[in-house]
C-alpha cells in the first residue's frame, strides 16, 4: 500500500472519548497486572489510530498548505489535539498511580513512567484553550513562511528555492538573492514579531498556571529531559564557548582566505570554495536510486528499510509552491512506517536529507514494534544522534551522490558540523533569555539575539543588512516558534555523532555500526544518558569531552589542503 492510498478520516472525538473513558474505567477496576496490561494494549491501539489520522493530516497539509481540505483538517487538529491530550493525561495518571505500578515497570519501559510523571506536571484541563491558541499561532507562522512568494530577477521563488541562490559562486548574485530573501522578513517583521510576542506571553501564562516559575522550567518538562537540567546545559554552553567557538572562528577565517576576500560578509558564509560548493550530481530520482544502492550495501537492515520507503512512496522531497519549509521525518503508527518530508533545492543539503532524515526514519523503523506509543521515538536529543550519525556512516558512499566533489563534500560536511554547534547553542541560549524575561519588547528580543550572536558567532558581519544587524536572523528558525527549546538537542547529538564519525571513519572500529544499530532498536525505552551507554558513547556534558572531539576533527581538517578541492 502506497502513502497516497492511506485513507484519512477525521476521528469522531466524542466517540473516541466514550471508548477511551470506558477502557479507562476498566483500567481503574483491574485487580491484577495481566488484566491491566491487556486493556492498556487496547487503549494504545485506539491512540495509534488517532495519531495516524493526525499525522496523515499533518503530512498532507505540509505538502500543500494551500489544500483547502487539509487546511480545514489542520484547524480541527489544532483545536482538538489538546482534548485528546487530556484523555492521554488521564491514562498517564492511572498507570502512574496504579497499585501494582512496580510490577508494570517490568513490562512497560521506564521512560513511559517518566513521561507520565511529566504529563502530570505539564497538563491540566484548564489550559486546553491556551494549548489550542498555541497551536493556532504555530500554524499561522508556518503558513506565513510557506506562503512566501518572492519576486527575484524575473522569477518567483519560495524561501527554500531562494536560499539555494545564496550559495551561488557569483558574489554579486548571492548578495542580491540574500537581500531579496531577507526582504520578505523585513516586510513581515511586524507580523512575525506579533506572532512570537503572543506565543511568549501565552507560554509564560501556561507555565505560571501550572505552578512553574517560568516557561523555561515547563519547556524542559515538555521536551522530556529526564536525566539532565538547566545547570547541565549552562555548563555545556561554557564548554562550547571554550572549545568549539575558537575552532569554528578559525574555520570561518580560513574560509575567508580561501575565497580571497578581505571580509566574510553575511552573504558569503554559505560558499566554502571559489569553485563553488559541492552539489549532488543527478536528478531527485537519481539521488534516491543512489541512496537505495548505499543502504543495500550498508547492512541488511538498512536495505530492507529503504525498499519499504521507496516502494511505499514514503518520501516527498522536491520543493514546490505552497509546500511548507524545512524537512522532517515522522511515523505513521497504523502502518508501522516512517515518512520523510524535504525541500530539495540543488544544494548538498539534498543528499544530507537522504542520510539525516533517513537516520531518523531508520531508527523508528527498527523500533516500530515497540507497543507503547511514547516509547517508539526517543527524546529529541537522542533522536538527533541517529540522524546526524547516519550522515557520517554514509561517507563511504558519498561518491554516489557527489562524484568528483566527494572530497570537497567531506571537508564541508565535517566543518559544517563544527560551525553548527555554536549556532545551535545560540538558539537555545536565546530562548532561555526570552522565557526568563517574557516582557521584553520585540526590539529587546532582537537586541538579545544580537548580543548572544556576538558571543557564539563573533565572525558575523552584517554591514548593509539592517534587519540582521538589529538581530532578526532568528525569524528564519522555525523551531523557535513551533517547538520551543528544541534545538540544544541537535548540538548534543552532534557531539555524539562526531564520536561515531571518529570510530567509523578514522579508527575503523568494527563495533561502531553494531552499537548504532543497538541504539536504534532501543527506540525511546531509555533516557539520554542510559542510551549513550548502549552505544559506548561519552556524554557531551562531561568536562573535557568537547576538547577531545575537536582535537580529532581539527586533525582531520588540517590534513586536507582545502585550496586544492
Amino acid at each position: 500500500m502506497k502513502f497516497s492510498e492511506f485513507p484519512y478520516e477525521r476521528p469522531d472525538y466524542e466517540a473516541v472519548k466514550a471508548q477511551m473513558e470506558a477502557m479507562l474505567d476498566q483500567l481503574a477496576a483491574a485487580k491484577e497486572p495481566q488484566t491491566f496490561l491487556e486493556v492498556f494494549g487496547r487503549i494504545n491501539e485506539l491512540r495509534n489510530h488517532c495519531n495516524t489520522m493526525a499525522t496523515l493530516c499533518s503530512i498532507r497539509h505540509s505538502i500543500n498548505t494551500k489544500d483547502e481540505f487539509y487546511d480545514a483538517e489542520t484547524n480541527y487538529w489544532d483545536e482538538y489535539s489538546p482534548l485528546y491530550q487530556n484523555l492521554e493525561s488521564k491514562l498517564f495518571k492511572l498507570v502512574l498511580h496504579c497499585p501494582f505500578a512496580d510490577e508494570l515497570k517490568s513490562v512497560i519501559p521506564e521512560t513511559y513512567f517518566k513521561e507520565a510523571e511529566y504529563s502530570e506536571k505539564s497538563f491540566r484541563e484548564e489550559i486546553i484553550p491556551d494549548l489550542q491558541e498555541e497551536n493556532r499561532l504555530s500554524t499561522e507562522y508556518e503558513k506565513l513562511i510557506a506562503g512566501a512568494e518572492i519576486e527575484f530577477e524575473g522569477k518567483t521563488y519560495n524561501l527554500p528555492q531562494l536560499k539555494a541562490l545564496t550559495q551561488n559562486p557569483d558574489r554579486a548574485l548571492r548578495q542580491r538573492a540574500y537581500d531579496a530573501r531577507m526582504s520578505f522578513f523585513v516586510e513581515n517583521e511586524e507580523k512575525i514579531d506579533g506572532i512570537y510576542d503572543k506565543m511568549v506571553h501565552l507560554r509564560d501564562s501556561i507555565a505560571k498556571k501550572l505552578g512553574f516559575r517560568n516557561f523555561v522550567e515547563l519547556g524542559y518538562i515538555r521536551m522530556g529531559r529526564y536525566d539532565y537540567d538547566e545547570n547541565d546545559v549552562a555548563a555545556y554552553r561554557q564548554e562550547v564557548l571554550e572549545h568549539i567557538v575558537p575552532v569554528a572562528s578559525r574555520l570561518y577565517k580560513e574560509q575567508q582566505q580561501r575565497l580571497g576576500l578581505d571580509r566574510l560578509r553575511y552573504f558569503d558564509e554559505s560558499v566554502e570554495f571559489l569553485s563553488g560548493n559541492p552539489t549532488p550530481k543527478g536528478t531527485p530520482e537519481e539521488l534516491v536510486a543512489a541512496a537505495q544502492k548505499m543502504y543495500h550495501e550498508m547492512s541488511p537492515e538498512t536495505g530492507e528499510f529503504i525498499d519499504v520507503m521507496v516502494e511505499g512512496q514514503l518520501l516527498d522531497l522536491v520543493s514546490k509552491p505552497g509546500k511548507a519549509g524545512g524537512g522532517y521525518c515522522t511515523s505513521i503508527p497504523d502502518y508501522k512506517v516512517p515518512f520523510i518530508f524535504a525541500n530539495f533545492n540543488g544544494t548538498s543539503g539534498d543528499a544530507d536529507v537522504l542520510t539525516h532524515e533517513a537516520g531518523h526514519a531508520f531508527q523508528v523503523y527498527q523500533s516500530r514494534n515497540i507497543p507503547v506509543p511514547e516509547c517508539l521515538w526517543p527524546t529529541m536529543e537522542s533522536c538527533e544522534i541517529f540522524s546526524m550519525s547516519m550522515e557520517f556512516f554514509a561517507w563511504p558512499w558519498s561518491k554516489g551522490f557527489f562524484k568528483e566533489d566527494t572530497d570537497k563534500y567531506h571537508f564541508l560536511h565535517l566543518g559544517a558540523a563544527v560551525k553548527f554547534v555554536p549556532y545551535g547553542v545560540l538558539v537555545d541560549h536565546f530562548q532561555h533569555e526570552v522565557y526568563a524575561h517574557p516582557d521584553m519588547s520585540p526590539a529587546e528580543r532582537k537586541a538579545t539575539w544580537r548580543r548572544l550572536e556576538k558571543m557564539y558567532l563573533p565572525h558575523k558581519d552584517y554591514e548593509g543588512c539592517d534587519i540582521l544587524e538589529r538581530g532578526g536572523w532568528w525569524y528564519q528558525q522555525g523551531h523557535i516558534f513551533g517547538s520551543p527549546f528544541y534545538y540544544i538537542d541537535y548540538t548534543l547529538a552532534q557531539i555524539c555523532a562526531l564520536q561515531f564519525w571518529k570510530r567509523s571513519q578514522v579508527d575503523h572500529d568494527p563495533q561502531a555500526w553494531p552499537d548504532y544499530l543497538a541504539m536504534c532498536q532501543c527506540g525511546g525505552t531509555l533516557p539520554f544518558r542510559k542510551l549513550l551507554k548502549v552505544g559506548h558513547l561519552r556524554e557531551p556534558f562531561q568536562k573535557g569531552i568537547l576538547g577531545e572531539v575537536m582535537n580529532s576533527v581539527s586533525a582531520y581538517l588540517d590534513g586536507v589542503d582545502a585550496n586544492k578541492l
